[in-house]
């Protein structure tokens, strides 16, 4: 019989045997198991067959696989299984509660478990608590909450438990089940039936953890043996520490980690901290959940460049000769950069703004990040921020919740091994934020060289330093950055490219990457300028490169498919000749045209102007056209998809030349006879924006003075009521729009006379660029004929004026 709190439960004299290992388990004691060994499932399921009781004996010996008899002490712990639950690799664990101490009398079977006959050890009672034995107790009780300061791993609410108990065996028993000693320790006290004998060895053992814990940091292999000479051999009951002894693999695992922390110079608040925590690993048992999450964080500690640095190449000549080599043109980019790295060699120091470039997808952001990262030699790493909603992401999860990890950041410079790479944080324009937190405010810090020397990651909670990190950012519509954050970057824009440069880059970079990533290599495969420029021209409508590098790699495909169908005539082309790739070939292998540019009437038409407009893609031809239809009180119609902007455009352009009918030569009354219909082509494309406000005007003017408008000339500009032209933007783009059309003038606002340097010479030198501040200097440049043109001059001078 045993008696549990108030209740009396019958165990059995047979029972099977559960040997454990490392652990030696208690009366009132609850502990989960992991049950792998054959033998061992074969005797819980014994025991759940029956009453579910079940021995519980430890090995002298934690790494036999098959132990014996002799091998297992005699003294161990009648328990019963609470809770089982298989678990996916074939083992068990479960949930047992020791109930009372036993001793084996004899094994009754070994194969295919142990089943042993059982005498149970009655415990002495402590019938007469005295004042020096209760002084003890508590005293026990306040030593653990001492030892629990200490950052020994035991509960923190063991405090109140021990406070309820109100005898000393007992009380005894759960500090020591709570302190984790070494098995031989823990048996002893297990086998001790002297309630008072085992109070008094519990005291004895926490005086002196506590006095352990007040030696220094070990220094020397003299340090290490110091705390050991407290314990005698020849006098202590306890037996030498856990880990000890020859062999262990957790002593091991210690070791290699305590070496591995002191190699690596870590900050001072850094090492005190993962010292701590070794110790704590230190005392747990291999098995406890927490140790899997401390070996974790430990190895993170371990992983993170805190010290390693890659050094700097200063030299700019080289720089430029990077960039040069992988980017084609982007001139001032590449001269803001090379600005960039100048002022950080001589101040000697990478503190500075952030670099953003922003600019369309497929223009070379993030390459030039990484060319950046060749300039300097130093290590590249790239964090993607697209859809980033969880501020977490970038400051880390809290140990506390399962799985945490450190953040984006800190992985990266995991990544990297060093603390100074080049961190390029891309789509930094497409961060979310939603009831998790705002990502972007946790940029900020990281973000600032003011701060950022002590970043602080959540699952870490230790400083970093980011300043020696060169971080750059890409983002493609630089107003969806949020403010604060914007605030600390510097906008490079990075536009569009012409062209012209899609062809060099063509023929430089991707139709060799292409050839070499299908397999080409021993294939003499050329592309012909002609071809290039059909495929940029008539199967790719971007700003950027990458469905034109799809292109060509389509291309190379099907020319690797036939070169391996028919390796002896392939293409009709003889074996070791050249295979040249022609505009007809290139139509051969990618189909009809996807795009067409738009077919202009090299006639005048009366109420058609040709404007300009630009997309992100480049520049485009918009044709305006406008008709009269006869009306009752007049009006404006608007079609074409156009956004509020430009429809506004076009009512202040209507406006305009009605309020100046008489000095065009128009009845004003034609204003409410007719109603006047302005229409954009491509109609499914929407549109927006002022720039097409002198075009519309134009257009206007040409329907009510029947005066048709000279087809070779293009414009653009917004109009103001008062007729005066401002300034646009993407003039570049426009004007080799006109030119791919075979214009031969431009209008364009005075105030963009700056912007006509970023137009290729070739165009500037087949093209006339006409500078116009009001709108009559429009109507004096773009009409075939002008009978009102003295009317005109003099508008125009007293505009001026």
């Amino acid at each position: 019989m045993s008696t549990q709190g108030s209740e009396t439960v019958s165990i059995p004299q047979t029972l099977p045997l559960l040997p454990i290992r490392d652990v030696v388990i208690f009366p009132h004691m609850i502990i989960p198991l992991f049950i792998g060994r054959e033998s061992s499932i074969k005797a819980v399921e014994e025991a759940l067959n029956e009453d579910r009781f079940i021995f519980l004996a430890t090995q002298k010996n934690m790494f036999e696989e098959a132990p014996t008899p002799e091998s297992l002490y005699e003294v161990g712990t009648v328990g019963m299984i609470m809770r089982l639950r298989k678990l996916p690799d074939a083992r068990l664990k479960i949930l047992v509660q020791g109930i009372t101490k036993a001793r084996v009398k004899k094994f009754m079977t070994t194969d295919p478990f142990f089943k042993v006959n059982l005498e149970k050890m009655a415990e002495e009672p402590a019938t007469n608590l005295t004042p020096d034995i209760i002084t003890r107790m508590n005293e026990a009780k306040d030593l653990v909450s001492k030892v629990i300061q200490t950052g020994k791993v035991i509960p923190p609410d063991m405090s109140l438990i021990l406070d309820e108990i109100q005898d000393p065996g007992r009380l005894a028993d759960a500090v020591t089940a709570s302190l984790g000693l070494k098995v031989p320790e823990s048996q002893l006290l297990l086998e001790t039936t002297d309630p008072i004998f085992r109070l008094n060895l519990v005291l004895e053992y926490l005086k002196r953890t506590l006095e352990s814990h007040q030696f220094p940091p070990f220094s020397s292999e003299k340090d290490q043996k110091a705390p050991y000479e407290y314990f005698p051999s020849q006098k202590d009951p306890f037996g030498p520490f856990r880990g000890e002894y020859e062999g262990d693999p957790k002593a091991d695992e210690i070791a290699e980690l305590r070496m591995k922390l002191e190699s690596k110079g870590l900050p001072t608040e850094v090492e005190q901290e993962s010292f701590k925590q070794l110790q704590r690993l230190e005392r747990m048992h291999p098995d406890a959940s927490e140790a899997s999450i401390i070996r974790t964080y430990i190895d993170w500690i371990i992983d993170i460049p805190w010290s390693e640095q890659s050094a700097d190449n200063n030299d700019l000549k080289y720089a430029k000769q990077i960039l040069d080599e992988d980017h084609y043109n982007l001139q001032e980019v590449k001269d803001r950069i090379l600005e960039f790295l100048a002022v950080s060699k001589l101040k000697n120091t990478m503190r500075g703004p952030i670099l953003c470039f922003a600019g369309p997808p497929g223009v070379g952001k993030t390459s030039l990040g990484k060319s950046i990262a060749r300039c300097l030699g130093r290590k590249c790493t790239r964090v993607s921020l697209g859809g980033v909603r969880d501020e977490a992401e970038i400051r880390g999860h809290r140990r506390t919740y399962v799985g945490a990890m450190p953040g984006k950041v800190i992985q990266g410079l995991k990544q990297s091994g060093t603390n100074n790479p080049v961190f390029i944080l891309d789509e930094i324009d497409k961060l979310g934020s939603d009831f998790r937190g705002d990502p972007s405010s946790a940029l900020l810090e990281v973000l600032d060289p003011e701060q950022n020397h002590e970043f602080r990651d959540h699952y870490l909670n230790l400083p970093f330093n980011l300043q020696n990190t060169l971080f750059i950012t890409t983002a493609n519509v630089v107003d969806e950055i949020p403010h604060a954050l914007r605030d600390r970057l510097e906008i490079i824009q990075i536009p569009g490219y012409t062209e012209h440069e899609k062809s060099e880059i063509a023929k430089r970079h991707l139709i060799k990457r292409q050839i070499k990533e299908n397999g080409l290599l021993n294939a003499n495969i050329s592309f012909t300028t002609d071809a290039v420029k059909k495929i940029v021209r008539e199967y790719t409508r971007e700003a950027g490169l990458r469905t034109l590098e799809r292109k060509i790699g389509s291309i190379c495909r099907k020319i690797a498919k036939d070169l391996a169908m028919n390796p002896v005539e392939p293409l009709e082309q003889k074996k070791g000749s050249a295979i040249r790739l022609t505009p007809k070939r290139v139509e051969h292998y990618l189909g009809k045209p996807e795009y067409l540019d738009q077919e202009l009437d090299n006639v005048s038409h009366v109420g058609l102007a040709t404007g300009l407009a630009w997309t992100p893609f480049g520049g485009e031809i918009l044709q305006i056209e406008a008709i009269k239809i006869p009306s009752k009180t007049g009006g404006l119609i608007l079609t074409g998809q156009l956004g509020d902007v430009m429809k506004e455009s076009a009512r202040a352009a209507h406006s305009f030349i009605r309020s100046k009918a008489d000095h065009f030569l128009i009845n004003p009354m034609d204003f409410s006879k007719y109603e006047v219909h302005v229409h954009v082509p491509a109609g499914a494309i929407p549109k927006d924006g002022p720039s097409a406000g002198i075009t519309i005007a134009t257009s206007i003017l040409s329907l009510f003075t029947n005066i048709p408008v000279r087809f070779d000339t293009a414009m653009t500009g917004e109009i103001t009521l008062k007729g005066r032209v401002l300034m646009v933007g993407g003039v570049k783009e426009k004007a080799l729009a006109a030119a791919r059309q075979g214009m031969k003038h431009l209008v364009l606002p005075e105030e963009n006379r700056r912007d006509i340097s970023e137009i290729p010479e070739e165009i500037q030198k087949n093209m006339k660029f006409h500078m116009v501040k009001h709108i009559f200097d429009v109507f004096e440049l773009v009409f075939e004929s002008r009978p009102f043109k003295d009317k005109i001059e003099t508008l125009s001078r007293e505009a001026a004026a």
